[in-house]
């Protein structure tokens, strides 16, 4: 709705395209052409809209990168420690709150269905995972990392720096020594 009051286009004027069928709701305040086909990633896409300000983490950035067999139920999303909670009726969103360093380092931003999305990176979310192994399942945890040891381009350095920054690096540590 923002995007199209600074386009010029007005509240009549969106509701009429509504009506007649031109525009279709995605969620409150998010509309998308009818005539464009379906989104590949519509809830990702509908919450980078809702809530611009927040970073994709946990279970959700793990599907994203292709580190888990697990398939999200909810969008796990980052706010930095301080924002409040969006009210967002859809799609279903768990909400962290990290601070500082941890909440900025690590966020990339890809393009998905023509919208900048903010994920954070494999080895950051991998970190994340393990110091919130007691929310999401330290199985969860293990199959990341194990999914990432297989992969060609690990940064086992990036890894290391984040899980010092987030205090997990003991907690990881033998896990690690045990998969080389």
């Amino acid at each position: 709705m923002a995007e199209a009051l600074r386009l010029g286009i007005n509240r009549k004027t969106l509701y009429a395209m509504r009506d007649a069928g031109v525009v279709v709701p995605v969620s409150r305040g998010v509309y998308r052409l009818a005539s464009l086909g379906p989104l590949a990633h519509p809830d990702l896409v509908t919450v980078a809209k809702r809530v611009p300000q927040g970073v994709l983490c946990l279970i959700s950035a793990l599907s994203f990168h292709e580190l888990t067999t697990q398939v999200p139920h909810m969008i796990d999303l980052a706010l930095e420690r301080g924002k409040t909670k969006p009210r967002l009726d859809y799609p279903p969103t768990r909400f962290y709150w990290f601070s500082g360093p941890a909440f900025h380092e690590g966020i990339e931003t890809h393009e998905l269905d023509g919208v900048q999305v903010r994920i954070y990176a494999p080895e950051k979310t991998l970190v994340d995972c393990f110091r919130y192994r007691n929310q999401i399942g330290m199985d969860v945890a293990l199959e990341a990392l194990r999914l990432w040891r297989e992969r060609r381009k690990k940064k086992l350095d990036v890894l290391l720096k984040y899980a010092r920054m987030r205090h997990v690096e003991r907690a990881m540590r033998p896990y690690l020594e045990a998969m080389q």
